[in-house]
């Protein structure tokens, strides 16, 4: 044991060390509560901390100071604190903490997500949001997700032909992931060779090790102990995951030239790779850096925001009938509903927005760095400080939304506020440049998935559960979803004849 006391004595060393001659004794740091020597403020966050952390704003503070372990952070929980950061200071805090996971899995943090801020970050966010997330290529993808949400449709108007209550939570899930799979690779999610190789299996498994506290991200000097075991772990799954990807990119390069074969974001990359007009470094540890990227950001995310939408409004019948009126004055209940018709939606958008408001997939945006100091209300905050926006404590703020923690999408009518990033009080997908740029294709799924969910089914709930009595507890990680599967009895409601599916 004699190396740990080692480590302990280095560590509260450089801790009274930083006390002393750290810049918070010469300039105003950020309000917070008391710490700890040596670990801060971890003992103060449980397993919800974005509620932790916004119970501690209101104590402290829309700009909280705290630090976790040897790293300062800010926490910012108001509109006007998130702007700061995500506009008035966006550059300064435009990049990524170091994070042990994204080195390890996404080919030394060459991803977007936890990439840090530079030349190469800048390029490939430019090429993805053009080539990749673009509209047009939204688009090209349509038939595909008309053909798989109505697959859905299908077996749920089986299970409602029953009487059968069906685990909605698991069927959302599995086609949000056969169509982030078939635009990513070209094929299912639920393809039996994805499941041979296990896939699913190896992809829980490294969301589950990603979203894990690891104390490597906090004390590098002791990470490298790997006291956890997650080094070990995140070794296999990286080694698993890499050999998955070059199978996939080898047998598109295999089956280049076939006919009847949509391309995907694997084909588009390797032809830039080819071609070499990205005009940086790019080669396959950078494309598989980006699919993986592309996998965990799009697989729960959009689930996700399903599963609290309908969640919410099987809570609120007057909600669900209000939404179901407008689908049938706009779409008719002689046919499904298609992508043309979302724009004319205006109560579901509203729906949505109130949703994200409510559950933010990702409550705590992913936290940025402060690449130089800075003063941000007159606090100061110091060059290489975790800043971290409590986009659910900004959803719930009672100074800004009326009754905050009620659900009612009636507040959005007539409102200008949209998910852009535009309107600090609602920032879902973040802002400014570490805003999420698969946000259009986030939305397009989400609300058509809703639509289609309400304007086919009328909703019951099993065992004579009332509406209120849905427990809308939450499971905080990389994705905040619900606790428990939410379970319901569809009834079809369509004039249809022909199999929906």
């Amino acid at each position: 044991m004699a190396w740990l006391w080692a480590v302990l004595s280095a560590t509260l060393l450089v801790y009274f060390l930083q006390q002393l001659l750290g810049p918070k004794n010469r300039k105003k740091l950020p309000p917070g509560p008391r710490g700890l020597p040596l670990l801060g403020h971890f003992h103060l966050l449980g397993k919800n901390p974005h509620v932790d952390l916004c119970n501690l704003a209101r104590k402290h503070g829309p700009v909280m100071g705290l630090s976790f372990g040897p790293v300062p952070a800010v926490v910012m929980s108001s509109p006007a604190a998130a702007e700061l950061v995500l506009k008035t200071h966006d550059l300064v805090f435009a990049s990524r903490p170091p994070h042990d996971a994204a080195r390890q899995l996404s080919y030394e943090q060459r991803n977007l997500v936890f990439g840090p801020y530079g030349p190469y970050w800048r390029n490939m966010r430019k090429l993805c949001t053009l080539q990749l997330l673009s509209g047009f290529k939204i688009n090209q993808f349509s038939s595909m997700r008309r053909a798989e949400v109505g697959l859905l449709v299908g077996s749920l108007k089986r299970a409602a032909e029953g009487g059968e209550s069906v685990d909605l939570s698991a069927a959302i899930s599995a086609v949000n992931g056969d169509m982030n799979c078939l635009m990513i690779f070209g094929r299912k999610y639920s393809d039996g060779d994805f499941d041979e190789e296990g896939f699913r299996a190896l992809f829980m498994e490294t969301v589950a090790v990603a979203a894990q506290f690891n104390l490597a991200d906090f004390f590098p000097y002791v990470g490298s102990l790997d006291l956890q075991g997650l080094n070990r772990r995140m070794k296999r799954l990286s080694k698993a995951f890499d050999g998955f990807l070059e199978r996939i990119i080898d047998d598109h390069v295999a089956k280049r030239g076939e006919e009847e074969r949509s391309e995907d974001f694997v084909d588009t990359m390797m032809a830039i790779m080819e071609s070499g007009e990205a005009g940086f470094e790019f080669d396959r540890r950078h494309i598989k850096a980006v699919l993986l990227d592309l996998l965990i950001a799009g697989m729960d995310t959009s689930a996700a925001a399903i599963e609290w939408a309908m969640s919410e409004l099987m809570r609120h019948p007057a909600v669900i009938k209000k939404l179901q009126q407008e689908l049938e004055l706009v779409v008719g209940l002689d046919q499904m509903v298609e992508e043309s018709h979302l724009d004319k939606l205006e109560y579901l958008d509203c729906v949505v927005k109130e949703a994200l408001r409510l559950h933010p997939v990702v409550p705590l945006l992913i936290p940025h760095e402060s690449m130089e100091d800075c003063e941000v209300q007159g606090f100061y905050v110091p060059k290489k400080s975790r800043v971290i926006v409590n986009a659910w404590a900004i959803g719930r703020d009672p100074d800004v939304w009326a009754d905050p923690d009620s659900f009612t999408p009636e507040r959005f009518i007539g409102s200008e506020i949209d998910l852009r990033g535009r309107h600090f009080e609602l920032i879902p997908f973040g802002s400014g440049r570490r805003g999420c740029p698969g946000m259009q294709l986030g939305l397009t799924t989400v609300k058509l998935m809703v639509a289609q969910l309400v304007h086919c089914f009328d909703w019951e709930l099993p065992d004579g559960m009332k509406p209120g009595e849905i427990d809308m507890s939450e499971h905080f990680g990389l994705v905040t979803a619900r606790a428990k599967h939410l379970m319901a009895i569809p009834r079809f409601r369509l004039h249809v004849s022909s199999d929906t599916s």
